[in-house]
C-alpha cells in the first residue's frame, strides 16, 4: 500500500507539468524510479516521451532505458532500444550485458560480449566493469576457455592490475576448479583488498577437500590475511565455517571463528547476517554439538527459510528426529515461514527413522499443495521415506508418477526399497529397466540391487550383475560392493566361495567385508571362518566395542565361559563401553523409546509385567492368542 501510494504521488508530480518531459535529466530521474519500482507501464510512457521529444539518440537516456526494460524483464525491448542507437558506447554495451545477467541469460550475455569485440566501431573497448562481469559469467557457466580469453584480454588492454577485474578472474578460476591459476593471479596482484582474500578462501572451501593438508592451507591463508593487515568480514567467516568439520582436536577452528565474530561486534545479538548464522548452525551440527547450534539459532534476531532449514537438518543429522519435526511445525506456526523443497527433503529422514508414516504423508500432501511434488530430489526422498516406513505401495506410486524425470537416484531408491522388503525379483527387474533407459548404474545402485539379491537368495542373478558391471561398464569394485557379494555368497552357505572371493579382491577387505563373512559363518555354524573373521575384525577395529560384544555373545552361546570372561576383560582394559541399543514405537502421535534395563518410562512396571508373562508363555511352549494380540 505504501509502495503504491509513493508511486502515485511521484508520477503525479512528474505529470503535473508536461514541460518536465522535455528535459532529459527529468526523464533520467523518472526512468530511475521505474527501475526502483519495476514499473513497466511507466517505462513505456517514458520511452514514448523520449521518442516524441527527439531524444532517441541521447546516450544517457538510451543507456538508462535499456537498464529499465531489463529490470522489468523486457529483454526484447532492451535489445530493440540498443539496436536503434547508432553510436554505441561502452556504457550502452555494459547496460545490455548486465540486463542479460540480471535475467540469468548468461549465454546471451557472452554472445553479446563477442559481438562487442567484432563491432565496426573499434573505438569501443571493454572497461573494468565489462571484464569483471564477463569473468563472473564464465565462472557461473564453468566455461574455462571463455574465462581464459577474458583473462588474456584483461592483460592486453591494461586491466590486469585492477582489483575488481582480478578478483573476478580469480573467482572464475576457482569455480572452474583451477585453484592454482587463481593463486597465481592473487600472487601477481600489486594491490589487494578483503575481497581478494575472500575469493581464494571460498574457492578452497568449495573444492570440498577436507583433508588435513587442505584445511591447514586454508587456515594459514586466513592467518596471512590478518598478518597483511586485512580484517576478515562476515563473508570470510561464512566461507571458512564449512571446512571446520572436526569435533575435537586441532581442526576445531569453528569456535575460534565464532569468538572472532563476537569480539569484532559481528555476533548474532547484533543482527548477524542469516548466511553466517546458517553456517554456524551447520558447523556445530556437523561437529555433533547440536545444543550449540540451537543456542545460535535462538539468539538470532532474524530467521529466514535457510536458517530454519539448517537447524532442522542439524537435528536430523544428530538423531534428534522428534525435535526436527517439532521445529518444522514451529517454523510455520510461530514465524509464518513456509517450508521449501529443501526443508521438506531435510525433515523426511526423521519420518523414516521414527517410522512416522502419518507425518510423512502430511509432508507429501503439503508438497502437493505447494506444487513441489514434481521436484526430483523431493520425490526421491519420498520413495526412501515410504519404503523405510513399511509402505512399499506408496513408494511405488511416487516412483510411477510421470510428473518428474527419474534420475539414477530415483531408480536406486526404488531398487533399494524392493530389497528392503525382500522383493529381490522386482529389484532385479527394476534394475534392468533402468539400464534400458540408458542410465548408467553407480555404486549406490549396485549396492541396492546386490543387497536385494542377497536377501532374496538370488545368488546367480547377483553374480551375473556383478560380472557385467566389471566387464560391460568397467566399474571398479568398492569395499561396499564386495561386502554385498560376500554377504550374498555367505547367506547361501557358500562360505568357501565367499572366502575365495575375499582373497581375490583387487582391494583390501574392510570391516564390512569381514563382518558379512562373520554373520554368515555364525548363521551356518562354521567355526573356522568365524574365528578368521573375528581375528581380522579385531585387527582392523581394535577399539570397536561391537566386535567384542558380538564375539562374547557367540562364545556364550557355546557355553565357553572362560573365553567370554577373557573377552570382557579385554574390553575393560581398553575402556570400551558399548552404547545400548534403543527401540521406539509411535502410538497416537507420541513416540515411546526403550533401551536395555530402561525404567525411565512412566509405565515401565506394567511393561515389564507383560514382558515377564510373554517370556513365561514362550518358555512353556504355550501360545495365548488373547495376550499376543
Amino acid at each position: 500500500m505504501v509502495l503504491r501510494r509513493t508511486f502515485t504521488l511521484t508520477t503525479s508530480r512528474y505529470y503535473s507539468s508536461a514541460t518536465l518531459f522535455h528535459a532529459p535529466h527529468n526523464l533520467l530521474d523518472l526512468l530511475q524510479l521505474c527501475i526502483e519500482l519495476r514499473a513497466q507501464k511507466l517505462a513505456q510512457q517514458c520511452h514514448a516521451q523520449i521518442l516524441a521529444n527527439g531524444f532517441a539518440q541521447n546516450a544517457f537516456l538510451s543507456t538508462r532505458l535499456v537498464s529499465t526494460y531489463a529490470t522489468c524483464g523486457e529483454l526484447t525491448m532492451s535489445r530493440l532500444v540498443f539496436e536503434s542507437i547508432e553510436a554505441k558506447n561502452v556504457y550502452l554495451w555494459n547496460s545490455l550485458i548486465n540486463g542479460y545477467v540480471k535475467n540469468h541469460d548468461f549465454n546471451e550475455a557472452l554472445s553479446l560480449f563477442r559481438e562487442m569485440g567484432r563491432s565496426h566501431d573499434n573505438s569501443v573497448l571493454p572497461d573494468d566493469y565489462t571484464l569483471a562481469t564477463i569473468s563472473k559469467i564464465s565462472g557461473e557457466l564453468e566455461d574455462l576457455v571463455s574465462g581464459k580469453l577474458i583473462h588474456g584480454k584483461s592483460v592486453r588492454i591494461g586491466f590486469a592490475s585492477d582489483i575488481v577485474v582480478a578478483n573476478s578472474v580469480m573467482s572464475m578460476y576457482g569455480r572452474c576448479g583451477q585453484l592454482g591459476d587463481a593463486m597465481k593471479v592473487f600472487d601477481e596482484m600489486p594491490q589487494r583488498n578483503v575481497g581478494s582474500f575472500n575469493v581464494i578462501i571460498s574457492a578452497c572451501a568449495a573444492l570440498g577437500n577436507c583433508t588435513s593438508t587442505s584445511r591447514d592451507d586454508i587456515w594459514n591463508f586466513f592467518l596471512r590475511m590478518q598478518y597483511e593487515g586485512f580484517k576478515a568480514d562476515a563473508f570470510t567467516v561464512a566461507s571458512l565455517l564449512p571446512v571446520c568439520c572436526g569435533s575435537t582436536g586441532k581442526w576445531d577452528y569453528g569456535r575460534e571463528l565464532h569468538c572472532y565474530l563476537v569480539k569484532n561486534g559481528l555476533d548474532l545479538k547484533m543482527g548477524l547476517d542469516v548466511h553466517v548464522g546458517s553456517s554456524l548452525i551447520d558447523m556445530y551440527s556437523r561437529s555433533n554439538k547440536v545444543v550449540l547450534s540451537r543456542r545460535v539459532f535462538d539468539q538470532m534476531k532474524r530467521r529466514n527459510i535457510y536458517v530454519w532449514t539448517a537447524m532442522i537438518n542439524g537435528y536430523v543429522q544428530n538423531g534428534a528426529h522428534e525435535d526436527a519435526l517439532v521445529l518444522l511445525n514451529d517454523m510455520q506456526m510461530k514465524d509464518g515461514v513456509r517450508p521449501n523443497k529443501v526443508s521438506l527433503v531435510s525433515v523426511l529422514p526423521a519420518c523414516s527413522l521414527l517410522n512416522g508414516l502419518t507425518g510423512g504423508k502430511q509432508i507429501h500432501a503439503f508438497s502437493i499443495k505447494m506444487e513441489l511434488n514434481y521436484d526430483i530430489s523431493l520425490c526421491n526422498a519420498l520413495i526412501d521415506m515410504y519404503s523405510k516406513c513399511g509402505s512399499l505401495d506408496y513408494a511405488r506410486r511416487v516412483f510411477d508418477s510421470g510428473s518428474y524425470f527419474k534420475d539414477a537416484i530415483t531408480w536406486s531408491s526404488m531398487i533399494s526399497a524392493y530389497g528392503l522388503h525382500g522383493r529381490g525379483e522386482e529389484a532385479v527387474i527394476t534394475y534392468y529397466k533402468m539400464l534400458q533407459q540408458g542410465i548408467k548404474p553407480d555404486m549406490i545402485t549396485v549396492v541396492g540391487v546386490l543387497s536385494a539379491c542377497s536377501k532374496s537368495g538370488l545368488v546367480d542373478e547377483g553374480i551375473s550383475i556383478y560380472n557385467s558391471l566389471m566387464t560391460n561398464y568397467e566399474m571398479k569394485p568398492t569395499v561396499e560392493i564386495c561386502a554385498c557379494v560376500v554377504d550374498m555368497l555367505g547367506r547361501s552357505g557358500q562360505l568357501d566361495r565367499a572366502l575365495q572371493f575375499i582373497k581375490e579382491m583387487p582391494l583390501d577387505p574392510g570391516p564390512s567385508v569381514w563382518g558379512s563373512l562373520l554373520t554368515a559363518s555364525v548363521l551356518h555354524g562354521n567355526s573356522m571362518t568365524r574365528d578368521l573373521a573375528y581375528r581380522c575384525l579385531l585387527e582392523l577395529e581394535p577399539d570397536n566395542p561391537s566386535n567384542y560384544i558380538s564375539l562374547s555373545n557367540t562364545y556364550a552361546s557355546y557355553q565357553k565361559w572362560d573365553v567370554v570372561a577373557e573377552v570382557r576383560t579385554m574390553m575393560k582394559e581398553r575402556g570400551l563401553i558399548k552404547v545400548p541399543g534403543c527401540s521406539w514405537i509411535t502410538i497416537s502421535g507420541k513416540t515411546h523409546s526403550f533401551s536395555v534395563a530402561d525404567k525411565a518410562h512412566p509405565s515401565s512396571s506394567l511393561i515389564y509385567e507383560m514382558l515377564d508373562d510373554l517370556v513365561s508363555i514362550m518358555k512353556d511352549g504355550r501360545v495365548d492368542i488373547d495376550i499376543l494380540t
